[in-house]
């Protein structure tokens, strides 16, 4: 259970409103209140709000359930974010788009009314919350793992059958892939890759909001594959070839975004996320190499995504594997520490120039040489 910190500054700004935090993201400005919907809020979400520079975070459901150990709740505590939670779905029809706002304590006012009450979070209580939910993960993991199993049989066409691929403009048979979706550390691991990036020219695959992560890193996608729900205007109109991801019996969510926007695409309908597509896409195109930032490959990812299996990913993973490097977690390998025996060189160096400078210098010998008749006599 929450506890009320003794600390509770009142925070006032403009409310922004939607049910889905990813949508929300793609609108809401610095020093304006998030009133968002999101059970279990998961980690990349949690890190687009702090980078967002919301002024505080009201969610109309609970932020920890329990279910399993999100950290993203303790992300926005640790950041300092007034976080009140549990506060009741009549509050995202309560408060209205733009209007002004003040959260005091576990309350969330509007003229002197208040519009709705929950739990103002502390990282004490979240923290409790969250070793509370690691506690019961087996019965979570026992779910997820029945979840797998049954959709296995479902799915196995994705490891047997080839899909009926699009026609792609961008060349990718006997090239190297790099496929980009906006998940766990994804900057790091981009930033990691720029050498392997100007080096061997990848073709760029972005998985929805993984566009906006490219151009963010100062690269422009080829290819953009998903629902296009978290995606930026400005990423759909850089250029790159546009895939809708679409479900078996056709269902193609994206499309009606990108035909109001008068933009051309490509379908794609395949079993399995958007990210799963995009690297059997890739596979089937003839890719040398595919190498995949940020995709979600273990359980709490996977619910963090609110998936309850993951089995065409499995199946995926399974075809494509041959070919197939994971880079999540690659900046770890990269992270440079300066060694005494570094040092001990930089200054040997140093030393060894100087005294070369000396020993040629005229000017440098004689006023040496002076020190030395100073000191000997």
């Amino acid at each position: 259970m929450a506890q009320l910190a003794e600390d509770n500054p009142a925070v006032i700004g403009l409310a922004r409103v939607d049910r889905r935090t990813k949508h929300l993201l793609l609108r809401i400005q610095p020093g304006e209140i998030a009133i968002i919907d999101h059970a279990d809020l998961d980690r990349v979400a949690a890190e687009g709000l702090i980078e967002a520079g919301v002024a505080a975070v009201v969610n109309a459901s609970r932020s920890v359930t329990g279910r399993y150990p999100n950290v993203g709740p303790l992300l926005i505590a640790a950041a300092g974010i007034p976080l009140v939670d549990d506060v009741g779905p009549d509050v995202l029809d309560e408060v209205g788009e733009g209007q002004l706002l003040r959260v005091e304590g576990d309350e969330v006012l509007a003229g002197g009314r208040c519009l709705a009450k929950g739990v103002r979070q502390s990282l004490r209580s979240l923290e409790e919350d969250v070793e509370a939910a690691k506690l019961a993960m087996g019965d979570e993991l026992e779910r997820f793992a029945t979840n797998t199993l049954a959709y296995l049989r479902e799915e196995q066409h994705l490891l047997t059958d080839s899909p009926d691929l699009p026609e792609l403009r961008t060349r990718i048979k006997g090239r190297h892939v790099l496929v980009v979706v906006r998940g766990l550390d994804y900057r790091e691991d981009l930033a990691a890759l720029r050498s392997y990036t100007r080096e061997m020219r990848p073709v760029l695959v972005a998985v929805d909001g993984g566009a906006d992560a490219l151009l963010e890193a100062g690269h422009r996608p080829d290819l953009i594959i998903g629902d296009f729900d978290s995606i930026s205007n400005e990423a759909l109109s850089s250029g790159a070839e546009l895939v809708v991801h679409a479900y078996p019996g056709g269902r193609a969510p994206g499309a009606e975004r990108l035909d109001g926007l008068g933009l051309p695409y490509v379908v794609f309908e395949a079993a399995g996320t958007s990210e799963d597509i995009a690297l059997l896409l890739a596979f089937e195109k003839g890719a040398e190499l595919i190498v995949a930032v940020g995709t979600h490959a273990s359980m709490v990812e996977f619910l963090d995504k609110g998936r309850d299996g993951m089995a065409s990913t499995f199946l995926v993973r399974l075809k494509v594997g041959p070919i197939l490097v994971d880079a999540k977690g690659v900046n770890r390998l990269y992270q440079s520490r300066v060694h005494k025996r570094d040092l001990v060189f930089l200054f040997a160096s140093a030393l060894v120039t100087m005294l070369v400078l000396t020993a040629v210098a005229q000017p440098l010998r004689d006023f040496f040489h002076g020190i030395w008749l100073l000191f000997t006599g």
